[in-house]
């Protein structure tokens, strides 16, 4: 008979259907934008239509979220505006810019966690870090230019990566409440972001306004979609931070490096040849690493190690 999965593993295929999912996002967001939500007015409806579903859910909650305790408002916050700024960064910088940017995490997660938990960084974790970030430099370098960001869409993926790896390492030392209710937390904050900024960016005369009469049509394929993928997306994402040290999270989370840049080549037209593949497998390598590491040495050792 199979046994249940550990919540480790669980939190590890959560981490990775998370990246696989985030590797389609920028298709309605770029959907979105050409529908005439320009900017953030595209992720504040995309935004929308996961608070909608969620409704039910912030409402059985609801003494949790108002006013709920600082501590679960904070991560919440660092959660939402991480995901707002990276899904944002899609329709001011190119998709691979904004996926491997933001894959600058794990170095982040682990290094906090270092500091901050003692928590060890195993040869393991060197190794994917060096093969992930090696994946990164062939992808989006240029002879031997180092992947700098360029514009404010690449420096919105980069600050994401940053909150993302705090906001998870916070999540693994908190956990006093459900993966459910902090997703839903940190949708609803993406929303209030995103819809702050694009508010007061369109009162500014920076952003053109949405084409608030076609809310509805658009409303008629996104819901169903939130339903569907980005919902259970963004659980999964919260989860898995609650397991696992935030360095792995980030390397889990690689998956989507590669459906990013090859559903980009198909359908965006950007460029996809030998460096795009030859980068594209040391971000999978890396990202499968820590678990096929582990897997070889307690099936060696009869044991765990890094």
């Amino acid at each position: 008979m199979l046994k249940r999965p550990d919540d480790q593993t669980l939190a590890k295929l959560a981490a990775v259907y998370a990246g696989l999912v985030f590797g389609i996002y920028w298709i309605p967001i770029r959907a979105l934008e050409g529908a005439g939500f320009p900017g953030l007015w595209a992720t504040t409806i995309f935004n929308l239509a996961s608070v909608l579903i969620i409704l039910p859910l912030i409402w059985r909650d609801r003494r949790r979220f108002f006013p709920g305790r600082l501590r679960f408002h904070v991560i919440c916050f660092g959660t939402g505006l991480g995901y707002a700024l990276y899904a944002s960064a899609y329709v001011y910088t190119e998709v691979v810019n904004v996926i491997v940017l933001f894959y600058l995490m794990p170095i982040w997660g682990f290094l906090l966690a270092r500091w901050i938990i003692a928590d060890p960084i195993t040869p393991a974790r060197w190794w994917s870090m060096i093969l992930g970030f090696a994946g990164m430099w062939v992808i989006l370098g240029e002879g031997m230019a180092f992947p700098l960001p360029r514009n404010i869409g690449d420096w919105m993926s980069l600050s994401a990566g940053l909150l993302w790896a705090g906001a998870s390492l916070m999540l693994l030392m908190d956990r006093q409440e459900k993966a459910t209710t902090y997703g839903a937390g940190f949708i609803v904050w993406a929303f209030l972001i995103t819809a702050t900024l694009a508010g007061l960016s369109t009162g500014q005369g920076t952003l053109s306004p949405a084409n608030w009469s076609l809310i509805g049509e658009v409303m008629l394929w996104l819901i169903p979609f939130a339903l569907i993928v980005i919902v259970p997306a963004a659980v999964a994402t919260v989860f898995a931070p609650t397991k696992l040290n935030p360095g792995i999270v980030g390397i889990l989370f690689m998956a989507e490096i590669s459906v990013g840049v090859i559903t980009a080549a198909i359908w965006a037209g950007e460029p996809f040849g030998l460096r795009q593949v030859i980068g594209v497998t040391f971000i999978t390598v890396a990202g499968v690493l820590e678990t096929a590491w582990l897997l070889f040495f307690r099936h060696a050792n009869g044991k765990t190690t890094g």
